[in-house]
């Protein structure tokens, strides 16, 4: 399992710079992506996993362009749809560190679905949303995480609908790792992303990663401004009720934004109930059936 594999203390030292892709980022200058990417290549590096042992997994969206800019096994699928390859990936390949990532529309929109279903079924992955609050790819609509009354392209008298909240969805749907980051913060972002990548279980880290094209409201000058650091305030990871009671609070700025694991507690992941047919990784089964078994089919049809 996954675990066992960042635990071996026999890993060669690695370099954030072997995880460095061939085809250069091409978003925008000062786009939050670009920290998501370069603490994801720091956190993989002091974790010790050999760049062949990784798949990074992704929808649609300027954030779900990262596999391509990453130096891991990795695909980039349809929108919405980044958690159902990524859970197939790691059933097939479940001895390998599986990592989706995408968009908070791509997420929290379309594959919102998929998303409850992979918390409930908390296959072990880990999920890194980056959230800008709008649209970036299709040049800025309203996501669902605006603010209500947020004016956008597609809503020029202001967002009529209430912000999804992703870290109470999260916690309510039986998620065993909930955390949120800022990119502005990159010390803490890895210390995080390394967390939910050793985290047995599904793990989700919903990241503010500031759109600097599109979203002049939710900059990075806001986040810088409003967020803090909840575990170095002595938050209690393993106790729930403290976890949504912080997540209740609406991160629009009018009070301090907690930022960090808000509830981690690990509980039997789908692999392991599935011992059966998941012992080995499905890739690694053997074609056909046995002689003894061929002819047992056979006598049936007799």
């Amino acid at each position: 399992m996954t675990a066992n594999i960042i635990d071996r203390k026999d890993r060669p030292a690695l370099d954030p710079k072997d995880f460095k892709g061939d085809v250069h980022p091409d978003w925008c200058p000062g786009c939050g992506d670009f920290g998501v990417l370069n603490c994801l290549q720091r956190a993989f590096a002091e974790l010790g996993i050999p760049q062949h042992e990784i798949a990074v997994i992704s929808g649609i969206g300027c954030s779900s362009n990262l596999p391509g800019f990453i130096n891991t096994y990795g695909m980039h699928t349809l929108h919405g749809r980044s958690l159902p390859n990524a859970q197939g990936f790691k059933l097939s390949h479940h001895d390998m560190t599986v990592v989706a990532v995408g968009g908070d529309g791509d997420g929290y929109g379309i594959g919102v679905g998929h998303f409850i279903h992979a918390l409930r079924r908390n296959i072990d992955l880990t999920y890194i949303v980056m959230n800008n609050s709008i649209y970036g790819l299709t040049t800025g609509q309203t996501s669902p995480t605006s603010a209500l009354g947020m004016k956008t392209k597609s809503t020029p008298f202001g967002n009529p609908e209430a912000p999804l909240n992703p870290l109470t969805l999260a916690l309510g749907s039986g998620a065993g790792f909930v955390s949120r980051v800022f990119t502005g913060n990159p010390k803490q972002v890895i210390e995080v992303y390394k967390a939910a990548i050793k985290h047995k279980g599904f793990a989700l880290i919903d990241t503010f990663s500031p759109c600097v094209t599109f979203n002049k409201i939710n900059t990075a000058k806001f986040y810088k401004d409003t967020t803090y650091d909840l575990n170095a305030k002595g938050h209690d990871t393993s106790d729930i009720k403290a976890a949504f009671a912080v997540a209740m609070k609406t991160p629009d700025g009018s009070e301090p934004i907690a930022t960090g694991i808000f509830y981690q507690s690990e509980r039997p992941c789908y692999e392991e109930s599935e011992k059966d047919t998941l012992s080995i990784p499905v890739v690694d089964h053997q074609l056909g059936i046995s002689p003894q078994r061929a002819k047992e089919l056979k006598a049936k049809f007799k």
